[in-house]
């Protein structure tokens, strides 16, 4: 399907790809991994056409539709599930000419529209749209909103939407959860499962990838190799890769050393001359091997709280509103040292302004908030990475926190981080987001804080760092508060989950597991459908999972019936519309019940795809 022979790609003065060889084929889903500014995008950006080899050749296959997010949204007033399906040309090009047709009363031109429209589902069009704004967290009301109106979060999710709507042969995605909550993640995990084609993934999130890959893609000196098996699979196969390499090029040092010791010892005697050349000759065709680096670039850890306090910080009926609108109701809840708290619920919901409300950045509606003298709070959050100072460096920004620190202490602090060098004294400005996020991070590990607040933590940074701060946060000694789409790193150091919904924060008493099945349960069992609270009652998996199943088989039924009939009606049209002795009154009754037909069906493929996830 897509095939590089002896590719070397380059960008600026930087070598980033060096004689490369990969073929891609059809169904595969490879998970693109390697260290940042290795050349991940860059490959995107080669098969889309957007930059050009600087030797060897890309053969793609005939007529091959390549689908990748698009990065830039233009400011308009179109609704969103609108602007969505203009993602699919071939079908926004068919209505226009079947509305062109119909004005025309040209009955042969309808018909065959009306047969092309179906090949490309495009009768369902809007629905499939609305199923996948709905799995992406959009309410009913948002995706009839103007796209200008979103944000800039909710914007990046329209351009998933987008990327996803379109049929496509190869799919392209690069960081696609970065701008998702948990609940999307799922979603968009389990839809990505069922895609058909060749499926080109980038990102962080080690369990996103898991899910989902049956093939990693690794970056490393100018190389690419591919691997059979997902994130996990590939790690431990080039753990043994490594350890192999290793012990290999132990033992070829040790031949190195013999060989060189027989070249200083006979090099200048006649009688051994011959045979010292033949040796240096074969020391210098010898192929050398890379010793393995698999010690990471990152080495720090969070400095030990110089006070702690039980309870630090105490919620009493603390309840909060932007404006109208009331987020959190009269929650209680108690922080302690010994914590370590992930957050789930849907996006909305409330848990950054949970987050806001213990750092101290919102204030409850009445104070029912109770702090510790001894708190002193670490809070990471997305829009601390733009509170960074661009003209300065990262050492001017630590000397502002350590005015009477020596400078090589900072730097070598710094270095923790992989700030080294001339990166030290780089401004900020040239600073990538990964960058920014290990810097942010690096000046909240300085201050010594007895809690960390953190939301979505770690969106820019790659796996190596990801894996530094997991195992810092393991052996931190304060109390945290986590908010992030990344499985891995909640498994990692999460020890209890607290749901915020209905405007209430209550303790979840199950793992992430157990809340994908909460959910829906939430959605689909009777008992849930009456209105106290059911988060801290037991939930019977086995009995819910009967019930979804039973479920799912009585939706598919339903829909199955209303295809059939949506089937029936668009043949009826076509022969109608090709009648030299047209029936309007019959062909618009036919229409009204197709409409509503549809309708029902959007109703049901929602609910089928909400059972799914």
């Amino acid at each position: 399907m897509i095939t590089l022979n002896n590719v070397t790609l380059q960008r600026g003065s930087k070598l980033l790809l060096k004689n490369a060889s990969i073929a891609f084929y059809n169904t595969q889903k490879v998970g693109i991994v390697g260290k940042n500014g290795c050349g991940k995008t860059s490959l995107f950006l080669l098969l889309l056409g957007a930059l050009e080899t600087a030797t060897g050749e890309i053969k793609l296959s005939d007529q091959l539709s390549i689908i990748t997010i698009e990065q830039e949204i233009p400011n308009t007033e179109q609704p969103a599930v609108e602007y969505v399906i203009d993602a699919d040309v071939t079908l926004r090009k068919y209505e226009s000419m079947l509305k062109k047709a119909e004005n025309e009363n040209d009955a042969l031109k309808i018909s065959e529209l009306y047969e092309l429209l179906q090949r490309c589902d495009g009768f369902t069009a809007k629905s499939r749209a609305a199923k996948i704004l709905d799995g992406l967290g959009f309410s009913t009301e948002q995706m009839l909103q103007p796209v200008n109106v979103l944000s800039g979060g909710w914007r990046m999710r329209l351009n998933i939407a987008r990327a996803i709507f379109v049929p496509s042969d190869v799919l392209l995605l690069d960081e696609p959860t970065n701008h998702l909550d948990l609940d999307a993640v799922i979603w968009l995990e389990k839809w990505l499962q069922q895609y058909t084609g060749l499926l080109l993934l980038i990102s962080h999130d080690r369990e996103f990838l898991d899910h989902i890959t049956t093939h990693t893609l690794h970056f490393e000196q100018q190389q690419i190799k591919i691997y059979v098996g997902n994130y996990s699979s590939f790690e431990q196969q080039r753990a043994e890769k490594l350890s192999l390499q290793q012990k290999g090029y132990e033992k070829q040092q040790k031949q190195i050393e013999h060989i060189e010791s027989y070249i200083k010892r006979f090099k200048y005697k006649a009688s051994k001359a011959r045979q010292a050349q033949s040796r240096i000759k074969a020391l210098e065709r010898m192929q050398k091997i890379m010793p393995a680096h698999i010690d990471s670039e990152f080495n720090f850890e969070f400095k030990k709280p110089k006070y702690s306090a039980n309870p630090l910080i105490t919620f009493n009926k603390v309840s909060f509103s932007y404006g109208t609108n009331s987020v959190l109701k009269e929650v209680n809840f108690q922080l302690s040292t010994s914590d370590r708290i992930g957050l789930l619920g849907k996006n909305g919901a409330g848990k950054s302004t949970f987050i806001k409300l213990l750092a101290g950045e919102l204030n409850p509606l009445e104070n029912g908030i109770i702090k510790s003298d001894k708190v002193k709070i670490g809070y990471f959050v997305q829009h601390s990475l733009d509170l960074l100072d661009a003209q300065k460096n990262a050492l001017e920004h630590l000397q502002d926190l350590a005015e009477n620190e020596m400078a090589l202490t900072l730097r070598t602090f710094l270095g923790g981080f992989n700030f080294v060098g001339d990166m030290v004294l780089t401004p900020i400005k040239n600073f990538s987001g990964g960058e920014k996020a290990r810097l942010v991070l690096a000046l909240i590990v300085w201050q010594a804080p007895n809690i960390l607040l953190l939301d979505e933590p770690t969106n820019h940074l790659d796996i190596d760092m990801q894996q530094a701060l997991i195992l810092a946060l393991q052996n931190y000694e304060g109390a945290v508060v986590i908010v992030s789409h990344d499985r891995f790193l909640l498994h990692q150091v999460v020890d209890d989950y607290y749901l915020v919904a209905d405007k209430k924060i209550t303790k979840f008493n199950g793992n992430l597991y157990e809340y994908q099945t909460w959910l829906i349960q939430q959605k689909f069992s009777p008992a849930n459908n009456k209105k106290e609270d059911k988060i801290n009652k037991p939930i019977n998996f086995v009995e819910n999972k009967k019930y979804c199943s039973k479920h799912i088989k009585s939706i598919e039924k339903k829909m199955d019936l209303l295809q059939k009939e949506i089937n029936f009606i668009d043949n009826k049209l076509i022969e109608l519309s090709v009648s030299s002795a047209k029936n309007i009154e019959e062909i618009n009754t036919l229409k009204l019940k197709r409409s509503q037909l549809i309708t029902s069906l959007k109703e049901y493929e929602e609910k089928w795809l909400e059972s799914e996830t």
